[in-house]
């Protein structure tokens, strides 16, 4: 029996058998890391051999060099067209003061030429007096109504003459019209007001009216001091 058994393990019908070596897992891992590594550094020396016999290494580079080049240049005009912006802004603020000054001057000019204007259209009535000429004249007489109820005067008096002593009397100022369809006048209020005239004076004042009146005439009278009249001078609304 023991003999029959004996030939069936060396037989062809014999059961098979395996032999395993036997390695721990840790084992195991770190011989596929480094073959991983060894073939990854393989790939690598090959990637950059095949760099520098085709040369792309080096156009790199030179690449790399001019493309810094270029951003210090484009960094430099940046900086040039900032200072250049800024310079402009800058006289573009002074300009636009100056404008508004000079605006504010055409404006102060313009009154003032528009006050020149109404004092020569006052002062253009000065003509040279005669031989014989009474001793004050009114030379010039304007009105306008302000508001309703209101009247605005301009009154210039001459003394013709360089030698001529300071004239002292008397003015009044009365306005004529209509209200509420009959006739109406009015002198200006506290009545005639002194008056002291060396070589020529401009007078001017308000008088208050009735809104309801419609003024036609405004006339002034002059008087010495004895109450002699001397001028007179109207005008019409």
């Amino acid at each position: 029996m023991r003999w029959k058994l004996f030939r069936r393990r060396l037989s062809v019908s014999a059961p098979r058998m395996i032999v395993r070596s036997h390695l721990p897992w840790p084992l195991r891992w770190a011989v596929a890391a480094l073959a991983l590594g060894f073939s990854a550094a393989l790939a690598m020396w090959a990637f950059e051999t095949g760099k520098g016999l085709a040369g792309v290494d080096s156009s790199a580079r030179e690449e790399l060099a001019r493309l810094r080049v270029e951003v210090l240049q484009l960094r430099e005009e940046r900086e040039k067209a900032l200072s250049i912006a800024n310079t402009a802004d800058s006289l573009l603020k002074t300009e636009r003061t100056a404008q508004e000054r000079l605006a504010q001057q055409l404006k102060q000019s313009e009154a003032e030429n528009l006050a020149l204007k109404n004092d020569l259209g006052f002062f253009e009535r000065l003509l040279p007096s005669a031989a014989g000429e009474a001793s004050l004249s009114i030379r010039g007489l304007q009105a306008e109504a302000v508001v309703p109820g209101q009247l605005r005067y301009q009154l210039l008096l001459m003394q013709p003459g360089k030698a001529r002593a300071e004239f002292s009397g008397r003015y009044e100022v009365t306005l004529a019209g209509t209200l509420e369809g009959k006739a109406w006048t009015q002198a200006q209020p506290g009545g005639a007001q002194p008056l002291q005239v060396r070589q020529y004076r401009r007078i001017e004042g308000v008088i208050d009216h009735p809104p309801q009146a419609v003024v036609k005439t405004v006339t002034v009278k002059v008087t010495d001091g004895r109450g002699a009249v001397l001028a007179t001078h109207a005008v019409q609304m």
